[in-house]
């Protein structure tokens, strides 16, 4: 069966301008518009079954969707979203893109099971996404762009918030800092590596050799992305972690071997998740607004179901929480 991603090949077009062709989008010319229609038509291709009987009835729920329903990053954007939608009078449906072209979370968006959806799942594909968003259908991306009219992207600036830790660090006199990540393909180690690197960068450090990533963004990562850094020997006198679960993790780590945090070495974080305040050393890291980003998604939903014009793209501020895993070195 031919795809989307078919037609555009053919039509030589990208995916969403065959969107916006398909949709009858005044953005695209009425020679594109053939063009597209005309490939479409010689592959036979077929848009979704329900796609032209959208939303005659309302089912008043809309979806989140994530690649893993667990971890604790997700409760204060989920309240958020919760929250707007309640005030609705609308149901919150939570799934899984776990099995990526099979999974439920993909039927639910092609087969429009819900009124709209908020997707941070990254194994959802563009492709998906564009087929599936319609002014009565909106989607929300958090965490990555897709170009679509009926597709609203959400970011926190990540580089940002990595520049201004590292900089912290740098004026805390730490000159040896490295960088544990997870998934090195993923938009969120790119952006928050890229922030760490401008600041070292900046001020005349190298910190390409201290640069790790590998698997998930959790707390076992952390600690198995610790272990070998200390094992490697030459540990650095501050790390910093792309998210708090994996610096939790290390935390973990150091107390097995006996490294004391922060005399020995500092850590830094980024989301700002509740634990963070409890584990001890209390955990300096970088606050991301969960709550406001889950806010914000829904009421996007609300908008763009409504009528009302949203912008395409927003993108939020974090801020430097300073706790008690950072030590000045006088060095």
């Amino acid at each position: 069966m031919a795809t989307i991603k078919d037609v555009a090949k053919m039509a030589g077009v990208s995916i969403s301008t065959v969107s916006y062709a398909l949709n009858d989008n005044p953005k695209v010319s009425k020679k594109t518009k053939q063009k597209v229609m005309e490939a479409a038509r010689q592959l036979n291709y077929q848009k979704n079954g329900l796609a032209s009987d959208l939303k005659k009835n309302s089912t008043r729920t809309i979806a989140i969707i994530v690649t893993d329903l667990a971890g604790p990053h997700y409760a204060e954007l989920v309240k958020g979203i919760q929250e707007v939608t309640m005030s609705k009078g609308y149901d919150l449906l939570a799934c899984s893109s776990v099995g990526e072209k099979t999974s439920t979370a993909v039927k639910f968006l092609t087969e429009k099971r819900v009124d709209g959806a908020i997707v941070l799942a990254h194994n959802i594909s563009e492709e998906i996404i564009l087929q599936s968003a319609r002014k009565e259908f909106p989607i929300i991306l958090l965490d990555r762009q897709v170009d679509s009219e009926f597709v609203v992207s959400i970011e926190v600036d990540n580089e940002q918030g990595c520049h201004m830790a590292a900089e912290y660090l740098i004026e805390q006199g730490h000159r040896d800092i490295a960088f544990i990540s997870g998934n090195a393909i993923s938009s969120l180690h790119v952006q928050r590596a890229r922030g760490y690197e401008s600041a070292l960068r900046k001020h005349g450090l190298d910190g390409k050799s201290r640069l790790h990533q590998f698997g998930m963004f959790n707390q076992e990562n952390g600690y198995s992305m610790t272990k070998m850094l200390i094992a490697q020997g030459n540990l650095p006198t501050a790390i910093m972690y792309a998210n708090d679960e994996m610096a939790i993790g290390g935390l973990k780590a150091f107390r097995e071997y006996g490294i004391k945090v922060p005399s020995d070495v500092s850590i830094v974080g980024f989301d700002d998740i509740e634990l963070a305040q409890y584990v001890r050393p209390a955990l300096t890291t970088v606050m991301q607004p969960k709550y406001e980003r889950g806010a914000l998604a829904a009421h996007l939903i609300f908008q763009i179901l409504e009528g009302q014009e949203t912008q395409n793209y927003y993108k939020l501020p974090t801020q430097l929480v300073l706790r008690d895993s950072v030590q000045k070195r006088t060095e």
